[in-house]
């Protein structure tokens, strides 16, 4: 049986892939909130964002945890093709997830349908991110834990979910992001508990990439898009902040005298014209002395 290592690098991993979790948890709550106050095209596409950003940040969360995993006794490589199947995967399922909530007229049913496929989709881009997994042995993974860690990952999306639906404030949602990206570092780690390698010893090559060859450069893509699209986001305020916007702005603007109420004609344009000197009554008409 091998040793396992969830953490070679000590606490930088499990600390920078539950920032990535955070991240990706912000971004996706926050165009769902913005997706919610629009229609047609501009909600389609405010769901899109949102589902490719809890998808990347998801799998960059796991992918950068995975870059603290080892085993004893063998090497590791990421088949490449199932390493990239688990992040289209897990940004095609959130998007079912997304486009519930963000599509149904029923606020219950959307909710637990939403919550139900985006759980799905952050348990299936961790299992078929570990089957990428090549190593000089076998995997094998305890059956409770493996469903107690899509139990897990199902409760956080519907939390997510249940955010997106009742959220406004920015304060509120970052808070649901960090207990989201706690949520999703605890199903990672779950998951990871449930797995026990059996090594055998071998001399051949392995296939595929390495960590640093392949899934940290995809990672670090990754992560400039999540903080690009944060940047976005911050500057695409919602409806109520663009109502608060002007509403600010019309109480700050000047009075103005045209359409100042019970303003008569005289009001308006003010008569600029020289006026005469009254004549005396004891003036004499000209021409008479």
């Amino acid at each position: 049986m091998g040793h396992l290592d969830h953490a070679t690098f000590g606490w930088l991993t499990p600390l920078l892939s539950y920032a990535m979790a955070c991240i990706g948890a912000a971004l996706g709550l926050s165009c769902t909130v913005r997706a919610l106050d629009t229609t047609g095209r501009s909600r389609r596409n405010w769901l899109i964002t949102a589902a490719s950003a809890i998808g990347s940040g998801i799998w960059t969360m796991h992918f950068v945890a995975m870059l603290g995993f080892g085993v004893y006794g063998t090497d590791i490589r990421y088949n490449v093709p199932l390493t990239l199947l688990s992040l289209l995967g897990a940004m095609v399922v959130v998007g079912g997830g997304v486009f519930a909530v963000g599509y149904s007229r029923d606020r219950t049913r959307a909710l637990l349908l939403g919550g139900f496929a985006t759980g799905l989709g952050v348990a299936s881009m961790h299992y078929l991110g570990m089957a990428a997994l090549r190593l000089h042995g076998t995997v094998h993974y305890d059956p409770l834990r493996v469903v107690l860690s899509v139990v897990i990952a199902v409760i956080a999306a519907t939390a997510a979910m249940w955010a997106a639906l009742n959220i406004r404030s920015t304060r509120a949602v970052a808070l649901a992001s960090l207990v989201m990206g706690a949520a999703v570092s605890s199903m990672h780690y779950t998951g990871m508990l449930a797995v026990t390698v059996q090594v055998t010893p071998s001399g051949s090559a392995l296939h595929g990439a390495t960590a640093m060859q392949f899934i940290f450069p995809l990672a670090v893509g990754l992560g400039s898009y999540l903080f690009l699209t944060s940047a976005f986001v911050a500057l695409s305020p919602t409806a109520p902040e663009r109502a608060a916007y002007v509403h600010a702005e019309r109480a700050e603007a000047p009075a103005d005298p045209v359409s100042a109420p019970g303003a008569g004609p005289s009001a308006r344009v003010p008569d600029l014209r020289p006026r005469r000197a009254p004549k005396r009554p004891d003036a004499a008409p000209a021409g008479t002395r």
